[in-house]
């Protein structure tokens, strides 16, 4: 079985094929449940949730997503589990995954999700590494898509750090078919291994105005991530011409839609009244989105690792 065991660990763990197909899915389970479809595919199933940083979406779309597929949740944090301290992270995958039928981790090192899977016997999901966030992209991908429609062929802005989420996109940009647009600070700017590799659609830029230039979907996110606070002030002044508000947004095009994968610090990278304009900003169905897309994936997972 473990040869056939399909893991999501980056975005291109999926064919642009599959990913389309699992958005569309999203979407449409996302309808039925609305209209109050019961749908249980994943009964007396559980999932394994590792968390080596907390976070309230994450946990809470997993656990929620999982209960109503029919399935359960299992919360392990770093201080219940022995995930590369003491244990190898090896020896822990062969056992956890005898135990439950999805593993999802959030963790620091990328290589540790990509270890754990290669000893997994079930479908491993990385739910957030220093490197990659690719469960948001699926989140973000499903909210422009039904606001807008495809964004193959669309103009994307990243304003702000070249972190996880930044990688994430130049992954999407690949997959979706669009031009992405990256604005950082001298300093900030993603892995440029990963840049050259996409140099055909990947630009970084260092003025945000220019990189907005008719763009039909601007994203941003907080100037320091979990385990940077430390650097926040000194982030603070070498970000301080990077904030999404108004002004920035109006050299975007007419309808182009604001995301923030949250939490946000308001009148820092986006400003207070820019993320409550509900007519640019859908950062609260990109929030919800994250339930449905996730539990898209699990099944889709679980499908091909039959």
């Amino acid at each position: 079985m473990a040869n056939r065991t399909r893991h999501f660990l980056t975005l291109l763990d999926l064919s642009a094929d599959e990913l389309k197909h699992v958005i569309e899915q999203a979407i449409a389970r996302k309808k039925a449940l609305k209209q109050g479809e019961i749908f249980e595919p994943f009964k007396n199933k559980v999932l394994g949730m590792v968390f080596e940083k907390s976070s309230t979406r994450t946990r809470v779309s997993f656990e929620a997503g999982m209960t109503q597929l029919g399935g359960s949740a299992i919360f392990l944090s770093s201080r219940d589990t022995q995930l590369g301290r003491g244990e190898p992270v090896e020896d822990s995958a062969r056992v956890l995954s005898r135990m439950v039928d999805i593993v999802m981790i959030r963790t620091f090192a990328h290589n540790i999700v990509e270890r754990f899977a290669q000893y997994s016997s079930v479908p491993v999901i990385n739910a957030l590494t220093d490197d990659f966030h690719p469960c948001q992209l699926l989140a973000d991908i499903q909210t422009y898509v039904e606001h807008r429609g495809s964004p193959a062929g669309k103009v994307v802005t990243w304003i702000g750090d070249g972190n996880n989420m930044c990688q994430s996109y130049i992954n999407a940009a690949r997959l979706c078919d669009f031009e992405l647009r990256i604005a950082c600070p001298e300093g900030y700017a993603p892995n440029p291994e990963l840049v050259k590799l996409n140099a055909d659609r990947v630009q970084v830029l260092s003025d945000p105005k220019q990189a907005v230039k008719n763009a039909d979907w601007v994203v941003t996110d907080v100037w320091a991530s979990m385990g940077q606070e430390q650097e926040q002030k000194q982030r603070e002044k070498q970000f301080g011409g990077f904030q999404v508000n108004h002004e920035l947004m109006s050299e975007a095009n007419k309808d182009a839609l604001f995301m923030h994968c949250l939490p946000a610090h308001r009148g820092e990278e986006v400003s207070a009244e820019l993320i409550e304009d509900e007519q640019i900003s859908v950062v609260w169905d990109e929030a919800e989105n994250r339930l449905h897309a996730q539990k898209a994936l699990m099944v889709f997972l679980h499908e091909q690792s039959r």
